[in-house]
């Protein structure tokens, strides 16, 4: 109850920080976010994710999300071998979307299982929107890793369509940390 609290009070506008910047899209640098889908675990969860310039460049994730066979995800990660900044409070994203609720999940060096992450969710909403998502409101998806999540430890960041039926589509113009 507590994470979902301090995200939903960080979700209102908040004033312009600075902040370290992890991805704009800007720079042919997207090719360094990975897709994959439940597919490597035997699910049959199908999709894409593309970088677009529709206005402005953009991380589109599409794709069915089907809970057959135990999956239920499409997912793309960015590596960040160097973690976050020891101080980071939060990470900033510029997302739209349809209106569904979508994830980021971060994995640190603490997890060592492919199912093991921290998962914060949002709202995508229609227009280009910049949201806050503290680093507190990220749980872990199981009771073997740390409770609380050291920036320094990241090492990936990923935009996840996750644990439903459902048509996706998301897109991810902006992501730093703050």
């Amino acid at each position: 109850m507590r994470h979902v609290l301090a995200l939903c009070l960080s979700l209102l506008a908040a004033p312009a920080m600075p902040d370290t910047l992890i991805e704009d899209f800007a720079q042919p640098s997207g090719a360094e976010w990975r897709f994959f889908t439940d597919q490597v675990m035997g699910g049959v969860s199908t999709g894409e994710a593309t970088i677009v310039q529709d206005g402005r460049p953009a991380l589109r994730l599409t794709g069915q999300v089907s809970t057959e066979n135990r999956g239920g995800f499409i997912q793309a990660r960015k590596e960040l071998p160097e973690g976050l900044p020891d101080d980071a409070q939060a990470l900033r994203i510029t997302v739209r979307g349809d209106g569904q609720r979508y994830f980021l999940h971060l994995r640190t060096t603490g997890t060592l299982l492919p199912w093991q992450y921290y998962q914060a969710g949002f709202e995508a909403p229609q227009d280009w929107t910049e949201l806050r998502v503290p680093l507190s409101a990220f749980a872990p998806s199981g009771r073997l890793l740390r409770r609380e999540l050291r920036p320094e430890a990241v090492r990936s960041v990923a935009l996840v369509a996750y644990g439903r039926d459902h048509e996706a589509r998301v897109e991810l113009a902006r992501i730093a940390a703050d």
